[in-house]
């Protein structure tokens, strides 16, 4: 049997994605393949150099994933990614990047269902948000209620450098944090300022400990 070449393999594997989902391959230094989709494409051709501040920028200098946001000023378009570095022979070799459209373009209010209706929460007054009895709950300064996304999808809605996930039923705004302290078996307890104490569960600690450099 022939070896398979990676452009018609990976052209196939597109078809398994949505159509907001472009891909993107690289070596160490530039792109090798590049597969835009119907809802966002970042122009990126097949020999264009890996830039800086790029999610596969980010994963081929850490040699581990990547899952952020990248804001409009790398490629014009701002964009979620998320890329995962290869090896070939033991040694990095590249990465493989699936790039989501930025749904929070123009956004920066979270939509809650209160009482008589819905109230809009700027991101900087969301303290964190919280899974519990299957509704996402969203605790802010002053009031708290439920948002029909996931917690999952919040991860890709709210920015990056803000909002960290922390625990399977968490995700916490890092500016509302007062104080971080040590528990039992690797885990955390986030002391907010309002009082509240949340879990950094062990599968989230290490990446918890990676973003806030500690």
């Amino acid at each position: 049997m022939e070896k398979i070449t990676p452009g018609p393999l990976l052209d196939v594997m597109g078809e398994l994605f949505s159509d907001e989902v472009s891909i993107a391959v690289s070596n160490m230094e530039e792109y090798t393949y590049y597969r835009p989709s119907k809802r966002i494409d970042l122009k990126i051709k097949a020999g264009d150099k890996v830039r800086e501040g790029t999610i596969a920028h980010k994963a081929l200098t850490t040699g581990q994933k990547a899952s952020e946001f990248i804001n409009r000023e790398v490629f014009g378009v701002p964009y979620h990614g998320m890329a995962v570095p290869f090896e070939e022979d033991g040694a990095l070799a590249g990465c493989v990047m699936a790039i989501y459209p930025a749904y929070t373009e123009g956004k920066s209010v979270v939509t809650v269902k209160s009482p008589d209706g819905w109230k809009p929460i700027p991101f900087t007054d969301v303290r964190y948000l919280e899974v519990k009895d299957r509704k996402t709950h969203v605790h802010a300064a002053d009031f708290s209620g439920t948002n029909k996304n996931s917690l999952q999808e919040f991860e890709y809605l709210l920015p990056r450098d803000s909002f960290i996930r922390c625990h399977r039923s968490f995700i916490v705004n890092v500016h509302h944090i007062e104080e971080i302290h040590p528990d039992t078996h690797s885990t955390f307890v986030l002391a907010m300022d309002n009082g509240d104490r949340l879990p950094v569960s062990q599968s989230y600690s290490s990446y918890f400990r990676k973003l806030l450099g500690f």
